[in-house]
């Protein structure tokens, strides 16, 4: 009776899959995460990180983008296509911005460049669940941007027919500057509250993610409506 009550706890844990070939990486992510009370499933190519996935339903992934059978946006497009919601960071070693919005544009959260501090990978992890659970007490929530309706908890935004899906990041971006409607926020706070680091990250993550919601919100993302660049300082939102 003693051993099952000891298996109780089990069920709460965040499930981490780890798709990554590298042994030294794995082995070092494994110890840093089950240490900080993750349960870890670690799979070496594309294909068994995508059957891992459907079959163990992680809440988050962490995935390589240099793998020995595909590429990680190609794996990242095809997690996307199983699940929508699941928070995916991108592990690669191409620090081009180019390599990185490709990344995003596949339907990666987030990114960190390798070599990484594991520190920081973690952060960034907890930053992710500690925002899910107070989207968690919001699960109808839903809110209009001009034409669009923003649906929370389908990730979703639509007009009309059309609808378009929001990463995870995407939508607390879109949460907070509606929080602060008509007001700046700047993009280290944007850092802050939403990725949950410190400035010191480079503020070009918060742009790159304004590009990507500027295209699907946006009628002429050359001269927006709604999300709005105030120069020097951030952005504001204009419903």
């Amino acid at each position: 009776m003693s051993g099952a009550q000891g298996l109780e706890p089990e069920p709460s844990k965040k499930r981490i899959l780890v798709i990554e070939d590298e042994p030294d990486i794995i082995r070092g992510l494994r110890d840093a995460l089950e240490f900080e009370g993750f349960e870890v499933e670690a799979r070496g190519t594309g294909a068994e990180g995508l059957v891992a996935a459907m079959e163990w339903a992680p809440d988050c992934v962490l995935l390589d983008l240099m793998l020995p059978d595909d590429n990680g946006y190609r794996v990242c497009e095809n997690l996307r296509k199983t699940d929508e919601t699941v928070p995916i960071i991108m592990l690669t070693a191409k620090a081009q911005e180019s390599d990185k919005v490709r990344g995003l544009e596949a339907g990666a959260d987030d990114y960190v460049t390798k070599p990484f501090s594991v520190a920081e990978l973690i952060a960034r992890i907890n930053a992710i669940f500690r925002r899910q659970n107070r989207m968690g007490s919001h699960q109808d929530e839903t809110f209009n941007i001009g034409a669009w309706v923003i649906n929370a908890r389908k990730h979703t935004m639509t007009k009309g027919r059309a609808t378009q899906r929001l990463t995870f990041y995407e939508l607390e971006v879109l949460k907070l500057l509606r929080e602060r409607s008509e007001e700046t926020v700047s993009r280290d706070e944007l850092l802050e509250k939403v990725w949950g680091m410190q400035p010191s990250t480079t503020s070009r993550t918060v742009d790159n993610f304004i590009v990507k919601l500027r295209r699907k919100l946006e009628e002429d993302q050359k001269n927006p409506r709604h999300i709005l660049t105030v120069y020097g300082l951030g952005y504001k939102l204009v419903p």
